[in-house]
């Protein structure tokens, strides 16, 4: 079978120094020439994923992809693999969603050796970035029984489609973020991985933290078999996609679909090689322990992935690490759904990955359901990396009630673009499970939510565009009505 690949060298100013690698990389080496790096090796040999537009299918294309992409992986990576052989001290992962190798605790020596391969397109540093604040104790404080929607639900107009018999059924939503407690009462009926009274965490759970990143011990343990929350983070978003415990805590968008998780931060630190772990994961999940090359199965992948998490080129973060990685979920019809990040009110402060793709994901806002006004933090557009009007548009993220560990709810202190985001991810996954056509199709469903959006308008003037302007870079399109996206009802 002849194999279809994309060749293509990265060539990068001021890195002659070193060959092939990063000015980050370049600046820590010149630095602290005996500093052991954690560091992205990118292959120039890559899949061509052109065919896969031909195949029409939802699950056959994703088959498709991922033996394209693992074709490429197995066929090149050897040569790199054998100058690893004899560096007992560097732990190593292979990926092919992109083609390259992660390393960790890689010496100069060997960065050069491989930045100097003629299969090597570029070395990158792999840094571990702070991305979201730890759960205070007030933050866990567990809260009464709603004993009603909240208004947050009833703003996007999820309970008016609830009315006409659909919760989200038959579509998974996948959360990569801090962890998930998957028993709680409001999550353990939607987890995947829960049927007929037992629990398989297979091809539902990853934890792609299998080492510390941080110097203090983590309290899940690393490399966990079922899934945990470090930081409560993760429990909270994914409870805005599917929460509800049967007794009065409606706290989701779509509490008839199901979910399935992977832990990329360790306590709220995660690195560019433990996001596309989680990426990788959802392109094809896998078995506790197996070889993402061979056991992944693309019939299990989620329709949805929530992004609640910001990848900062302030720290490190080559967000071109991502576009790749991206556009290929995409092109397998996984919606990728972003948090725009908490960096406003300032213009051009949607500067990190994933959210900065504005092409590869469905990037949001916040805004208060209370005033439907912008939050103060919510990041505005143009994106740093595309120079792009965004967000695509707002949900509510200012005090969202939703799970939290320890089985309880609360909404005190839980606002962020991250609240705001798994309301979007929760829509799709109720417009989908009404229109089964759009599945898979992901500028198809952007048009509908954007062209159903609440226009809003700003007096703030971002990217020379006025906030008069709709869309504008304050709340893109405006504000997510998913019932009008799913009767198709325009403003």
């Amino acid at each position: 079978m002849r194999r279809h690949y994309m060749l293509g060298l990265i060539m990068l100013a001021g890195t002659s120094a070193y060959g092939g690698v990063s000015p980050a990389v370049q600046e820590r080496l010149s630095a602290q020439p005996e500093a052991r790096l954690d560091v992205l090796v990118h292959l120039k040999a890559q899949a061509d994923l052109a065919p896969a537009e031909l195949v029409t299918e939802r699950v056959a294309k994703q088959r498709f992809i991922y033996k394209a992409l693992t074709d490429v992986a197995l066929d090149t990576q050897d040569g790199v693999l054998k100058d690893l052989a004899g560096e007992a001290d560097v732990k190593v992962r292979r990926f092919y969603v992109k083609n390259m190798i992660a390393l960790r605790g890689a010496p100069a020596a060997l960065i050069k050796k491989l930045a100097a391969r003629p299969d090597v397109a570029k070395v990158s540093l792999d840094p571990s970035v702070k991305v979201i604040q730890a759960a205070t104790p007030e933050q866990l404080t567990n809260e009464p029984v709603l004993e009603a929607v909240g208004a947050n639900i009833t703003r996007t107009g999820a309970d008016r489609v609830w009315a006409t018999g659909n919760r989200g059924e038959g579509i998974v939503v996948a959360g990569a973020d801090t962890g998930i407690e998957w028993d709680h009462p409001g999550l353990k009926a939607h987890y995947r991985g829960w049927a007929a009274g037992a629990a398989s965490h297979d091809y539902n759970w990853r934890d792609a933290i299998t080492e510390g990143l941080t110097e203090v011990a983590n309290p899940c343990g690393y490399a966990t078999r079922e899934p945990c929350d470090d930081n409560a983070h993760g429990t909270h978003t994914i409870g805005t996609v599917v929460g509800d415990d049967g007794a009065g805590n409606q706290v989701g968008m779509a509490p008839g679909s199901t979910w399935i998780g992977c832990r990329n931060m360790d306590a709220g630190t995660g690195k560019p090689s433990t996001y596309i772990d989680c990426f990788e994961y959802f392109l094809a999940p896998y078995p506790y322990g197996a070889d993402p090359m061979r056991d992944g199965d693309p019939s299990k992948a989620p329709h949805v992935v929530n992004n609640s998490w910001g990848c900062p080129t302030s720290e490190g973060c080559d967000g071109d690490d991502f576009a790749q990685v991206l556009a290929t979920l995409k092109e397998a019809g996984i919606m990728i759904v972003a948090a725009a990040g908490n960096a406003g009110s300032s213009c051009s402060t949607i500067n990190d990955a994933p959210a900065h793709h504005t092409d590869a994901v469905f990037v949001v806002g916040a805004m208060d359901h209370r005033s439907d006004t912008i939050a103060s933090f919510s990041s505005r557009g143009p994106s740093k990396f595309d120079n792009k009007i965004s967000p695509d548009l707002t949900a509510p993220g200012v005090s969202v009630r939703s799970s939290i560990p320890g089985g309880g709810f609360s909404g005190s202190m839980w606002s962020g673009t991250s609240m705001a985001s798994p309301h979007v991810a929760g829509a799709v996954a109720l417009l989908w499970a009404h229109d089964e056509a759009l599945r898979g199709d992901i500028d198809g469903t952007v048009a509908r939510f954007t062209q159903t959006a609440q226009g809003k308008t700003s007096t703030q003037t971002c990217g020379g565009v006025a906030g008069t302007q709709i869309p504008n870079n304050t709340f893109g399109h405006g504000i997510m009505n998913v019932y009008d996206a799913v009767t198709r009802t325009t403003h």
